[in-house]
């Protein structure tokens, strides 16, 4: 858990005079990540989990839920670039988008820059986050407000169950996969097969978060979500970035049973045709570059075995546990 020894908002000493004040997370048993805090700025309890919006020196805003971050000021785009733009860009012309989890709103914002996007429902299931993220976060208002998101509160796998609909896109910006966590049947086998694939549109795309991708942290969670996406779809690509507010480098899964476009002009030619405004880090030569894992992480998934299915979860430890949100 995330430690912050300040209270009421202030970093103030017992006098009343401004002391030094830290935010602290535990990444491993040995290993805590540390930063300045200017102060707190709201504090909160849902349902499901604790809120928090920190004022740090080094990163501006940052959103901590349950004492882990998930999102900082100054590199969230970094993330939520990697994250969209890569299989909506990849997709000859994709309409309808649909989100599990994202109620930051940050997945949104860039999604309804892309120009042939009709409809985006995003469904997260804890609404008091959403409703936080709605009120504090200023960068993501814009996005609320569009008439194209539809904003759904309940657990993602009962919705997409439910729904009829067929979607060009289905984005995974949930919690990572761990055994009795919240997002776990998220990852699993069965339910890419049974329940994502078949709400894809001919030659839609899933795309994922898939945590931790760093030379030593990529088995925690990275592999085993490609070797199981690689289960059920024809064509998965891994690629990864590093941010700086997390300390590591992270992945993330694109997958489809259409091959998926490696021309970096292309996607150059896309972006200028199809999106709004300029991307703050990804563009063609970025993502191939992202898309061009280590030798070591290369071959750690290929040789990886592990496949998520229920009631058979693999134990994580470090900081993989639950960076990302839901």
């Amino acid at each position: 858990m995330g430690d912050i020894s300040i209270s009421n908002g202030n970093c103030m000493n017992g006098n009343g005079q401004r002391k030094s004040c830290w935010y602290e997370e535990e990444i491993e048993e040995n290993l805590r990540w540390c930063f300045a805090l200017n102060s707190i700025l709201h504090t909160g309890a849902t349902q499901f989990q604790d809120i928090q919006l920190l004022d740090t020196k080094p990163f501006g805003k940052a959103l901590v839920i349950d004492g882990k971050l998930q999102s900082a000021e100054i590199d969230e785009f970094i993330y939520h670039e990697s994250l969209v733009h890569p299989a909506l860009l990849n997709h000859l012309n994709p309409k309808t988008i649909f989100i599990m989890g994202g109620g930051e709103g940050s997945t949104a914002r860039e999604i309804v820059r892309h120009r042939t996007v009709e409809k985006v429902v995003m469904c997260d299931i804890d609404e008091e986050v959403v409703e936080f993220c709605k009120s504090f976060l200023v960068v993501n208002r814009e996005a609320f407000c569009d008439p194209r998101l539809e904003l759904i509160i309940n657990d993602a796998r009962a919705e997409l169950e439910r729904r009829e609909q067929l979607y060009d896109v289905i984005i995974g910006d949930l919690a990572d996969p761990i055994e009795g966590g919240p997002c776990y049947q998220l990852y699993t086998k069965s339910f890419y097969e049974f329940i994502v694939k078949p709400r894809l549109t001919q030659g839609g795309i899933f795309v994922t978060q898939a945590g931790p991708a760093g030379i030593f942290s990529h088995t925690e969670v990275f592999s085993c979500i490609y070797n199981t996406l690689k289960q059920v779809f024809k064509y998965v690509v891994p690629y990864s970035a590093h941010i700086p507010s997390y300390a590591d480098t992270w992945g993330w899964v694109m997958a489809s049973d259409s091959p998926f476009m490696s021309n970096a002009d292309e996607l150059d030619l896309r972006i200028k045709q199809r999106m709004k405004g300029e991307n703050r880090y990804l563009d063609g030569k970025t993502f191939t570059s992202a898309s061009t894992l280590s030798k070591a992480v290369r071959e750690s998934l290929y040789s990886e075995t592990h496949v998520y299915t229920e009631g058979n979860a693999r134990f994580i430890y470090g900081h993989g546990t639950a960076y990302k949100h839901n």
